[in-house]
């Protein structure tokens, strides 16, 4: 999210504490990524280290919020879990104090993919309205071959052998467009959109 719309939620958002999803922090091409808190203190920040550090299943993260709410968040936790695994807190250590080369690798490996996906994409039709500068998704508009992206998603599935997501997944503005991840090997991306391409021709 650009800095200018952080800054303009909290300006809007005033006394009302803001909740951010910063899950994908660190996971940009372009620029320099921004956490909410630069902007206002009044906020609760979710991150963790599923996707930064490739932690995906192991359920560890954080929340950063004011701290007058520290001791009732404590209350909820004790009554809904108890800790993580031991050695996915060892693993979160590591994560935090180990070198991050790694991390500037996978970024640049995941950069090269999505560079790949919006290239094929664009070729087979799907319309890129904005290029994706963090995460690992692609939101395509599909229109061009079906205004139902449900079914359009289940044909792509059961005829081509490939997953998406719909876009009415992410509510009605997003009805005609697919979601494609490209979190998974280049050489499984090409298979993918090959597969599709062969499918949306016939």
């Amino acid at each position: 999210m650009p800095p200018q719309t952080m800054k303009g939620i909290a300006e809007v958002a005033g006394k009302i504490p803001v909740i951010s999803d910063e899950i994908y922090q660190g996971l940009i091409y372009k620029g320099k990524d921004h956490s909410i808190l630069e902007y206002t203190g009044n906020a609760f920040v979710l991150n963790g280290f599923s996707k930064l550090y490739a932690m995906t299943g192991w359920r560890l993260g954080y929340l950063i919020a004011p701290a007058e709410y520290i001791r009732p968040l404590q209350k909820l936790q004790q009554n809904f879990f108890i800790c993580a695994n031991s050695f996915v807190q060892h693993a979160g250590i590591a994560a935090l104090q180990g070198p991050q080369e790694h991390v500037k690798e996978m970024v640049a490996t995941y950069d090269s993919r999505r560079r790949y996906i919006l290239k094929r994409l664009s070729k087979l039709g799907f319309g890129i309205k904005s290029e994706p500068e963090g995460a690992y998704y692609v939101l395509a508009n599909a229109k061009k071959f079906g205004s139902d992206s449900l079914l359009l998603s289940r044909r792509i599935l059961e005829e081509a052998g490939v997953a998406v997501t719909p876009g009415i997944d992410f509510g009605d503005g997003a009805e005609g467009y697919i979601r494609f991840s490209y979190a998974s090997s280049l050489e499984n991306i090409r298979e993918g959109l090959d597969r599709i391409g062969e499918y949306l021709n016939n």
